[in-house]
Formats: C-alpha cells, sequence, structure tokens
C-alpha cells in the first residue's frame, strides 16, 4: 500500500486556502523556483519547477513563503513511525519523482481493521484528524500502490495488473525525459508499453540506469521484480517507570530513583535529554503529565529533580498514583566530559542551569533567545525562540551586518518631519510626541525589498545612524523614494535605538 501524503507545509490544514493563491519556494540555480502550490495557485496557471519571478509576472496576487524541505522530511519521517499503528513495516517512499510519500505492507493486517476499504477510510480520517490530507491506495505491489495513489481515483484498490493500464507511463516512476521518450514513441499509458514486445523495450533501454528503465519499472509494478520495503529503525526510547504496591498521594519521594536510571541509560548511549515528561497513572484509570526542558543536553539526576521541583504540586492524584514513569522523548549526543584539572567549573554548564531555573521560576515562554534567518530585512533576519528550545540546524552562516542598534522596534515607529532636507534624514522630526533635532548622522545604508517574497510595489529604504541633540542614538530610515511610482512621499520611521 502506497500513500501520497508529501507533508509539506502546503498540506498543512493552517496553511493558506483556496484564495488567494500560495506557493512555497526554495533557491534555484537561476534563482528562486516554486516548490509546490495551492490549488488556487495551480488553477492560476502557477507550476511546479518554474522560476518565481515568472510565475509572479503570471499570477500577480501570489503570496509566497520560503519552503523548508528538510523539516518536511523530519516530518515525514515522524509520519513513518506514526503510520506503525496499522502495520509494523512503514517507510518513507521516495522512490519516484515528486514529493515524497509513505509506503506500508499491509499483508496481514488488513482484517483488524474490518478490510482493506475501511483500513483506507481509517488512515485518511486520521491523517486528517492531524491537518494533513493524503490520497491512499492499496495494490499488490510497492509500483503500483504508488501509482494509483498518484494517478488513480480516490481510495483506489488493484485486484490486478490491468488497473494501471489506462494510467499514463509516468505513474511508473520514470523521470520527465523518459516519459517525454516514450510519448515521443508513441507509448503513452502503461497498457500501451505492457503490449510491447519485452525483447525489444530491453534491446532499446538496455543501458538506462533501473530508475529510468521502462521495462525494469514496470516490472517492479506488476511484481516481475521484487521490490521489499526497509523500514526505517525508531530512535531509541529513554524511559522508567515505578510500579507502586499501593497508590500515593505525592510522587515526589520516587522521583530521585527514577531520574538516577534514566541518567544510566542516557549515559550507557551517549545521550542527554533535551525534554522530560513525567506521567502518572491513577487508580481511577486517569493520566496526568508534565513536561520540563532544558537548555542544553543532561543527564544529571539532581538537575532533573531540581526541573520538575516547582511542577509537581500541577498533578492531580486523585485517589491515588499506581505507576509513575520518567521519560526522555527529545535527546541530543552527549558526550562524556572530561572535568578541568584544577576543579573549575565548566562556565557553558552554569549558564545553562541558570537559564532552566530561570525558565522553571518564570516559564518557559517567557525568556527568550535570538534566533538568526535568512533575511536582509531587519525585522525578519531576527526570530525569537524559547531558550530551552532545540538549537537550529547547521547552515551555512550569513557575514552578521554591522552596526546594528541593540533595541529594535517591533514594528518600526513612524515619525512626523518638522524640517526636511534634500539630502540626509529630516534635520528635526518628531517622535513619540517629543521633538527632536538631528545632531550627526551617517548613512545611507540602502536595502532593497525581497522580490520574490513582498508584494509588488513594495518600496526600498534608506537607513541612516543619527545622533540627535540630547544624545540618543536611533536608526532611522525612509521609506520609499520621491517619483519612484510606487506610493505617495516617502515616509519616515525609527526602527531601532542604539546604546
Amino acid at each position: 500500500m502506497a500513500r501520497n501524503t508529501p507533508a509539506s507545509s502546503m498540506d498543512r490544514a493552517d496553511a493558506p486556502q483556496a484564495e488567494p493563491p500560495f506557493a512555497l519556494w526554495i533557491e534555484g540555480g537561476h534563482g528562486p523556483v516554486i516548490h509546490a502550490v495551492s490549488d488556487a495557485a495551480a488553477a492560476a496557471g502557477v507550476q511546479v519547477g518554474a522560476r518565481l519571478a515568472d510565475m509572479r509576472a503570471i499570477c500577480p496576487a501570489l503570496r509566497t513563503a520560503p519552503a523548508d524541505p528538510a523539516g518536511d522530511a523530519r516530518t515525514l519521517a515522524r509520519l513513518a513511525l506514526w503510520a506503525r499503528r496499522f502495520c509494523p513495516w512503514t517507510a518513507v517512499d521516495a522512490s519516484g519523482p515528486g514529493p515524497a510519500g509513505l509506503v506500508m505492507d499491509i499483508t496481514g493486517t488488513a482484517h483488524l481493521w474490518g478490510g482493506e476499504g475501511a483500513m483506507l477510510r481509517a488512515m485518511q480520517a486520521q491523517l486528517a484528524a492531524v491537518g494533513y490530507g493524503s490520497r491512499p491506495a492499496i495494490a499488490a505491489t510497492w509500483g503500483a500502490a504508488w501509482a494509483l495513489s498518484r494517478f488513480g481515483a480516490a481510495r483506489a484498490m488493484a485486484r490486478d495488473d490491468t488497473a494501471l493500464h489506462p494510467l499514463p507511463v509516468a505513474a511508473l516512476r520514470l523521470p520527465g525525459d523518459a516519459v517525454l521518450l516514450l510519448r515521443r514513441l508513441g507509448l503513452k499509458t502503461v497498457g500501451d508499453l505492457a503490449a510491447m514486445p519485452r525483447v525489444a523495450l530491453a534491446r532499446r533501454f538496455a543501458r538506462t540506469e533501473a530508475a529510468a528503465n521502462p521495462l525494469i519499472r514496470l516490472d517492479q509494478a506488476t511484481g516481475r521484480l521484487a521490490e521489499p520495503i526497509s523500514p526505517s529503525t525508531p530512535p531509541a526510547r529513554f524511559r522508567r517507570e515505578a510500579r507502586l504496591a499501593e497508590p500515593v498521594l505525592d510522587p515526589t519521594h520516587h522521583l530521585p530513583g527514577l531520574c538516577a536510571a534514566l541518567c544510566e541509560d542516557l549515559a550507557a548511549a551517549a545521550q542527554g535529554a533535551r525534554r522530560l515528561r513525567l506521567t502518572v497513572w491513577r487508580s481511577d484509570g486517569e493520566m496526568r503529565w508534565i513536561s520540563a526542558g532544558a537548555a542544553s543536553p543532561t543527564r544529571d539526576p539532581d538537575h532533573m529533580v531540581f526541573l520538575f521541583r516547582d511542577r509537581l504540586e500541577r498533578i492531580d492524584p486523585g485517589f491515588g498514583i499506581d505507576l509513575i514513569e520518567l521519560a526522555a522523548p527529545q535527546t541530543e549526543s552527549l558526550a562524556p566530559a572530561q572535568r578541568h584539572l584544577a576543579g573549575e567549573a565548566d562556565d557553558a554548564s552554569d549558564l545553562s542551569r541558570l537559564i532552566d531555573r530561570l525558565a522553571a521560576r518564570f516559564g518557559p515562554g517567557r525568556l527568550m533567545q535570538p534566533e538568526p534567518r535568512d533575511s536582509h530585512i531587519p525585522e525578519r533576519s531576527m526570530a525569537e525562540a524559547p531558550a530551552t528550545a532545540a538549537p537550529p540546524q547547521p547552515r551555512d552562516a550569513a557575514p552578521a551586518p554591522r552596526d546594528r542598534p541593540a533595541r529594535m522596534l517591533d514594528p518600526a515607529e513612524e515619525v512626523r518631519v518638522l524640517y526636511a532636507v534634500p539630502e540626509g534624514p529630516p534635520a528635526q522630526f518628531l517622535w513619540r510626541g517629543r521633538p527632536a533635532r538631528v545632531a550627526r548622522w551617517q548613512g545611507p545604508e540602502r536595502i532593497a525589498p525581497e522580490w520574490w517574497i513582498d508584494r509588488p510595489g513594495t518600496r526600498l529604504r534608506d537607513y541612516y545612524k543619527v545622533e540627535d541633540s540630547g544624545g540618543r542614538r536611533l536608526w532611522l530610515y525612509r521609506e520609499g523614494l520621491i517619483g519612484d511610482g510606487r506610493g505617495g512621499a516617502p515616509r519616515w520611521f525609527v526602527h531601532g535605538v542604539f546604546a
């Protein structure tokens, strides 16, 4: 069975819907190219693989956002593990062109769901419940199921090879150049290809690699060539539990032992916990849980106990607790560290513990850290993330701009110009109800809009570093130029304050 579940941002339930047209883009060899499109964008003529600039010319109302292929791949890998509730053999299916999906071997499991049709409906409903659309299909082989999920009817089920004959040759997981060649030869459907003599096909594509060989792909779809599924290994689970002989009302006394046992498991695997979850099962059958996060990987039992110290009172024990479980659902590599010869403390560890203490006292959502973004627009170049969140994925670091203000205003605050000059910033302006006279200034630094993201007509900015007569140093910018044809008179904004 195959399931076409791309798991990209476009398939989320909270993604922009039919209006307005929306697309995701990635960097290409000659600029950004379209990666995925919504139904409204496809209806407007936006095509996957086309240049973003060309598609903007075709559809000026197109809204875009950068795609995250690496994040989509991680999500799809998690979905492959999630799908094991239906059968034990599941894997990510990237065997053909286009977005990846899921492939599952449901041999001997369909009857547990009331039959194949009921199983397909259950899969589609449960994926929709977590926010994903899907096109599941069932066939005897991996290749046939792939073809039906992308080119067949909804919830298609193939009983024999003839179900593939009306489908186009692209349904055999062939690349675009191979599909084009077959069409030029007059072979437009799988049935046309199956009717050809095998000797002629083998001779014509003898030197073609397997992924682009129509005869090999046809044999895989019809079952002549075996194509077994290799499921991925699920990540290691770190959990310890305490089964109690009698119900208790307070799990505090059992927590140190659970933390020590969990840290032994983490040390054996050279891992450290970034996220912890304490779950209790009550005698009335109810379950309660609390979670805690660490700013850096840890396997210190005392530190784990501290993370839960002020959270245990949130657990309602009911009539008593029978089972306590401590798990580390998110871990990172943590190699054994040797202490300094003089016995000094590790400064990095002290900082992480301080962050954890502050987050435990004020809440993880109150303590934030800056996270860089790939953008030269000042308000887009940095985002806020919880200090206890996992670090961003490694990437090529862009050079950090110099002389940026320590405090950025979000949003930028418009100023009223009292006395303008032909060149440079205004000589006098009104900000926050108080007049300011410019004593010194430096600039401009011109920042152009990101044309592949911003709407048409977005104006460029000229930034100036100014110092008023009172000694305040501000980051001032002018939005637009006189006569640029993109609006009225330019406007001025304060975007930051220097220390």
